[in-house]
C-alpha cells in the first residue's frame, strides 16, 4: 500500500493515463471495511482512515469526470475538482445514515465539478443563480438530443425543468456565444497580411480618455494657481475669501465677518469684491 501511495503522490492528474492506472490500483472497499474506516474517522479523527477512504474512491471521481468531457475542459482539471468534492464528502459522511460513502459523495463530487465548469466554460459567467445552474446543465443534455430549439421544444424544456420559456431562450443564447480573444496573435496567423485580432480595433464609445486626462490636468493646474493667488492676498482678505467661499461647513455671512473684524458689512463686501478681482487676474494670467 505504501508503494502505491508513493506512486500516486508523484503522478499528477496532468499525466492522465498514468494517474488513472494508479487510481485503479486501490481496491474497492467492502461494506464492513468502509463502515470500520468511516467510524474510525468520525469518532476518533483517524486521518489514516480518511486517506484510505479517499484513495479507494478515486476511481469513482475519474468515472464521474468523464461525463463532463463535452465542455472543452481538461479531464485532469475536472478530476482535481472532483477530488476536492470527494474529500469534503469523506469529512462530512456519517456512517450511521445507512448508505455507502459513494452514494453520499456523488453529490459533493458533482457539485465541485459543476462550479469549476461554470467558472471556466466561458470568460463571462453564463449561470450565477441556482435555477440558472440547473438550466445550464440540463439544457446541454437536452440540446444534444434536439439540437437548436423551435418554439414547441422551448416550451417542452421549460415544462420539464420547471422554468419559464424566457429563461430557456436566454440560456440557449448564452450557451451559443463563443469567447473571442483580445490577446495579440502571432504574425504568421495574420489574414491577408493583417492582424484581425478584436483588441486591435475594439472601441469604447462611452468615454473620452484624452478629454478626461485634459480635464484632470486643468483642474490641478487651476487649483495650484488659486493656492498661489490666495497666498498673495493680505491676511484679512484671505480670511474673508475662505469664510465666504472655501469653508463649506462653516460658511459665514457678511455680518458675522464684519462683527469679528469690527467693521461694517459693506466694507467686508468691498474687500471680498477686490479680493475676487485679484484672484481672477492671477488665475487667468
Amino acid at each position: 500500500m505504501i508503494n502505491k501511495l508513493q506512486i500516486l503522490s508523484v503522478t499528477p492528474p496532468s499525466n492522465l493515463d498514468a494517474y488513472i492506472r494508479v487510481a485503479h490500483l486501490w481496491p474497492m472497499l467492502s461494506i464492513k471495511e468502509e463502515q470500520l474506516l468511516t467510524q474510525r474517522l468520525r469518532y476518533n479523527g483517524d486521518l489514516d482512515a480518511a486517506k484510505t477512504l479517499i484513495l479507494s474512491h478515486l476511481r469513482f471521481v475519474v468515472h464521474i469526470s468523464r461525463s463532463y468531457s463535452g465542455y472543452g475542459l481538461l479531464q485532469s482539471d475536472l478530476i482535481q475538482e472532483g477530488n476536492i468534492g470527494l474529500m469534503k464528502a469523506v469529512r462530512r459522511f456519517n456512517p450511521e445514515i445507512g448508505v455507502r460513502l459513494v452514494s453520499f459523495a456523488v453529490h459533493w463530487i458533482k457539485s465541485e465539478i459543476h462550479e469549476y465548469v461554470l467558472r471556466n466554460w466561458r470568460i463571462v459567467k453564463v449561470a450565477t443563480t441556482k435555477s440558472q445552474r440547473k438550466l445550464f446543465f440540463n439544457l446541454r443534455k437536452t440540446k444534444k438530443r434536439l439540437g437548436w430549439f423551435n418554439e414547441e421544444e422551448i416550451n417542452m424544456v421549460a415544462r420539464e425543468l420547471g422554468v419559464s420559456s424566457k429563461d430557456v431562450r436566454e440560456m440557449e443564447s448564452r450557451m451559443s456565444v463563443q469567447d473571442v480573444t483580445f490577446n495579440p496573435i502571432p504574425e504568421e496567423d495574420y489574414i491577408d497580411g493583417k492582424n484581425h485580432n478584436t483588441g486591435q480595433y475594439l472601441q469604447d464609445k462611452t468615454s473620452n480618455f484624452a478629454s478626461n486626462v485634459e480635464a484632470d490636468d486643468w483642474d490641478q493646474h487651476a487649483t495650484n494657481k488659486l493656492s498661489i493667488a490666495l497666498l498673495a492676498l493680505d491676511k484679512r482678505s484671505r480670511d474673508i475669501i475662505h469664510a465666504r467661499w472655501l469653508d463649506q461647513d462653516k460658511k459665514r455671512t457678511l455680518q458675522k465677518i464684519a462683527n469679528s473684524y469690527g467693521i461694517s458689512a459693506e466694507r467686508v463686501r468691498q474687500l471680498e469684491k477686490n479680493a475676487m478681482k485679484k484672484l481672477k487676474i492671477a488665475i487667468e494670467s
